[in-house]
């Protein structure tokens, strides 16, 4: 990497400026008593200034910065659940075949608080994802990824999401999932090693779709209960869910 020269000069124009000032300071007072001791002084600081700009400072503004990067992410992570991964989680839930063992689990209230999040999020570690093959509609499915594949594109296209790699993965395996289903012709009747090659692809993302809702849940219900009140009743785990306000 070739070493860029503009630091080098400016280090020494700074340098050589600070020079001529007390150059010019002693021949206006002829005291260099007094400058030697605020020279000393000003060196004594820097330390502390170090201390002060480099360490505090520059920590306060790069945790700034990553807040703000994480509040464009989740906005982000927010517009594909509305477009596309509330429709997906409904479907593979119905094509799971041993959901009844979580579905509870992912009925999320008001009441919840981090230590429920939590608990949930380790017992669904221990769950075995899966799609029974019968239960596939792959002709909506494909239809829906047609539908979402420009969605999906732009999705991988935004630099906010480079920093988190299971939100990037998710996305890669649906775009994967996408462009199988779009590169068949025809879907109905296809060999049961194909549909079962399918349903290996849904299988790679499914859990990781499922604790990214719960995680996005979670900073709903912490910093906009407005939109965690919507999510509450549009819940995909939830049969008796409905986006209606009833009293």
């Amino acid at each position: 990497m070739r070493l860029q020269k503009w630091p080098i000069f400016l280090g020494l124009l700074l340098i050589v400026l600070s020079a001529l000032i007390y150059y010019f300071h002693y021949l206006i007072f002829y005291d260099a008593h007094h400058i030697f001791i605020y020279l000393l002084s000003d060196i004594a600081f820097v330390p502390i200034e170090v201390l002060l700009v480099t360490l505090i400072l520059h920590q306060l503004l790069a945790y700034r910065e990553k807040k703000g990067r994480l509040e464009k992410m989740n906005m982000v992570i927010g517009t594909f659940f509305s477009e596309i991964g509330t429709r997906l989680l409904v479907l593979f839930s119905d094509f799971d075949p041993k959901l009844e063992y979580i579905k509870k689990n992912l009925v999320i209230t008001n009441e919840w608080t981090d230590e429920e999040f939590v608990k949930v999020e380790k017992k669904l570690r221990g769950y075995e994802y899966n799609v029974e093959i019968s239960k596939v509609d792959f002709e909506h499915l494909r239809n829906l990824m047609l539908e979402k594949k420009e969605f999906l594109i732009r999705l991988l296209e935004n630099p906010n999401l480079l920093e988190h790699e299971n939100f990037t993965n998710i996305l890669w395996g649906i775009f994967h999932l996408a462009e199988e289903l779009t590169a068949r012709k025809k879907i109905k009747d296809l060999p049961k090693t194909d549909l079962e090659h399918m349903a290996g692809d849904i299988k790679r993302f499914y859990g990781q779709l499922v604790y990214q809702w719960l995680d996005y849940m979670k900073h709903l219900k912490d910093n906009y209960p407005y939109l965690f009140s919507l999510a509450m009743r549009t819940n995909p785990f939830d049969e008796s869910a409905s986006a209606e306000v009833h009293g």
